[in-house]
């Protein structure tokens, strides 16, 4: 089965902070023709600034722009069960593909704690669901064992997993080659080639609404068997994460790059992510550098 790429698509704002959909439809177009599917209102994608309402909206307006062309997976993650059930619940009517639901924030859960949640999310909807393990930024992190336990459940049909470190995302390939249909999607960019030749069944990346194509080349290059060129792009990747990185906060970095590239994608509503000019000029720097700009 061939391995697939996801895009954590950006959200685009108007200037007032609202959200502007055509853009976003244009940004999933974009995404489209590279040949990427689309996750969206996850990390890269605001989805803690956004509302239940935008959330809901922002589904219906990317599947339908998306149209049954590629794959679309919804985050539905909150910190109480109760709202990340209703969101996912709307989901399941829109019909995406799948529902990621990211460990809850801010709340400290146990491992006890995290199998009730995503089970309970997953008893009700009949959408595959995705674990999200981003401990990072949640402070919650889905130990292999529960990954494993939960991998049994009937209607949970991988992960997602944004920790960064190797040793957690082998923990978890390790559960997908014991059960069969559980999938591991990769969210570091650099691990994506290392991910599909480890077992992985693709990756979701933030760095590819800046590198569509990059990020498609090396999924390309890799269900072909062309090894050589899926490792160039990879080093493309890798390199142009490492500087845009090196600036700041990873989302903040692809959301600002993306601007400097397409104005119509706006700001962020995220406070702490202010546009600083000397930034901007390093930023358009490594663009040009890569010849994105």
């Amino acid at each position: 089965m061939s391995k697939q790429a996801f895009v954590a698509l950006v959200t685009c704002f108007n200037d007032d902070e609202t959200i502007n959909y055509e853009a976003t439809r244009a940004q999933v177009r974009r995404q489209v023709d590279a040949g990427n599917n689309i996750m969206c209102a996850g990390t890269n994608g605001d989805f803690s600034a956004l509302t239940f309402e935008e959330k809901v909206r922002l589904t219906e307006e990317v599947t339908d722009e998306v149209a049954g062309r590629v794959k679309v997976i919804v985050n539905a993650g909150m910190p109480a069960t109760f709202e990340t059930l209703k969101l996912a619940r709307e989901f399941d009517r829109i019909g995406v593909d799948g529902i990621a639901v990211i460990t809850p924030f801010f709340i400290a859960c146990t491992q006890d704690g995290l199998i009730r949640h995503f089970s309970t999310v997953a008893d009700a909807v009949e959408t595959p669901v995705y674990l999200y393990d981003i401990p990072a930024r949640t402070q919650n992190h889905i130990e292999p064992e529960t990954a494993r336990t939960l991998s049994r459940h009937g209607n949970i049909a991988g992960i997602k997993d944004s920790g960064g470190a190797k040793e957690t995302l082998e923990a978890y390939l390790a559960v997908a080659k014991d059960v069969e249909g559980f999938e591991v999607y990769s969210g570091p960019d650099h691990l994506v080639l290392w991910a599909l030749q480890n077992g992985a069944a693709g990756c979701i990346s933030g760095l590819g609404n800046a590198m569509p194509n990059v990020l498609a080349g090396i999924l390309n290059a890799f269900n072909t068997g062309d090894i050589a060129e899926a490792e160039r792009q990879q080093a493309i990747y890798s390199a142009f994460r490492t500087d845009l990185y090196a600036l700041g906060f990873a989302p903040a970095m692809v959301k600002r790059s993306l601007y400097l590239q397409d104005a119509s994608v706006g700001a962020s509503r995220q406070p702490a992510l202010l546009p600083n000019k000397d930034q901007d000029a390093q930023i358009a720097g490594i663009l040009r550098r890569y010849d994105l700009l």
